[in-house]
């Protein structure tokens, strides 16, 4: 077991990050104190019969008094109103941070918001599953996985490590980025991947020569996968394709544009491009493997790992 880090941390929020993150906090004894806030009263009373925190409320400014640690844990488009907030009520030195899939948007909605004399780190653990609610968190979730953080010019160099200490300690990787460049690079790694899943299952469900039980009755991995994907928070993707725009419309054109040229090459004939695509991509499969991010078994490993999972 870790030692503790922290007297007491916020959550804002206890979806399946803040969730996760309360059942790992615990596990590891990482804070004295834990206290658990959501607008939802229902939300609320489920977080405490899963004993996820100490203390519960609905009342955020009133959970951060006190708290040495703050995690914002809610869909991007809210992160400024649950800054201003809060502001008020924050302890003088505390280390206030997020978990939010876009960057520069939520730092231009929360930083104007947050006092000079608090440390305001915004993170994005890269962890998830298409689960929501604080019965889909568990305590192995970020366990091999990274966490971008990504450090204001003014960012103090303890809290800083701090907080990276804590990511590790839940089992993370941890890696700093300019806000930015997160953005962009999470627009190709994660938002464009599931702009297109969405788009498929959408496209699968408007189809008027195919039954909408034809493709739930034959779907093979392909398009059972993309469902996944497909089934994640909606509320949470409309904000980051809202609050991410320019880096993901850039790589939906980057993406329209080779999908014309497949189209050509499958319209042509052109197998040895074809055979090029197929070859060169599947060997970014085999390097993800490798850099340990998936397992290279069936179904992903997904069915084992669930079946193995603690209740």
């Amino acid at each position: 077991m870790s030692q503790k880090m922290f007297e007491r941390i916020a959550l804002i929020g206890i979806g399946l990050i803040g969730s996760s993150i309360a059942r790992v906090i615990r596990r590891e004894g990482l804070a004295g104190e834990v206290v658990i806030s959501t607008r939802s009263e229902a939300t609320l009373k489920r977080a405490e019969e899963l004993n996820l925190g100490d203390r519960y409320t609905t009342d955020a400014a009133q959970a951060v008094e006190g708290a040495d640690l703050v995690i914002i844990s809610v869909p991007v488009g809210s992160s400024g109103a649950v800054a201003e907030l809060i502001a008020p009520a924050l302890m003088s030195g505390a280390i206030v941070t997020d978990v939010g899939s876009t960057k520069a948007s939520v730092i231009a909605q929360m930083q104007p918001h947050l006092p000079a004399n608090v440390q305001f780190i915004p993170g994005h653990p890269l962890a998830g599953t298409e689960k929501s609610g604080p019965d889909a968190g568990f305590a192995e979730l970020f366990e091999n996985r990274w966490c971008i953080l990504t450090p204001l010019e003014e960012t103090d160099a303890t809290a800083l490590e701090t907080l990276s200490a804590f990511w590790r300690a839940c089992g993370s990787n941890v890696d700093t980025m300019d806000p930015q460049h997160h953005d962009m690079v999470l627009a190709m790694v994660s938002h464009l991947p599931h702009i297109i899943a969405y788009n498929i299952v959408g496209t699968a469900d408007d189809l008027q020569t195919v039954t909408k039980s034809e493709v739930i009755k034959y779907s093979a991995s392909g398009f059972r996968d993309f469902t996944r994907l497909a089934a994640s928070d909606p509320t949470m993707w409309r904000d980051v394709c809202l609050h991410n725009k320019d880096a993901i419309l850039e790589m939906l054109s980057r993406f329209s544009e080779d999908l014309a040229s497949l189209q050509r090459a499958i319209r042509w004939g052109d197998g040895d491009k074809l055979f090029d695509l197929f070859t060169r991509t599947r060997d970014v499969r085999r390097s993800i493997i490798d850099a340990g991010q998936e397992i290279d078994s069936p179904d992903f490993g997904r069915i084992a790992v669930k079946s193995e999972k603690p209740a």
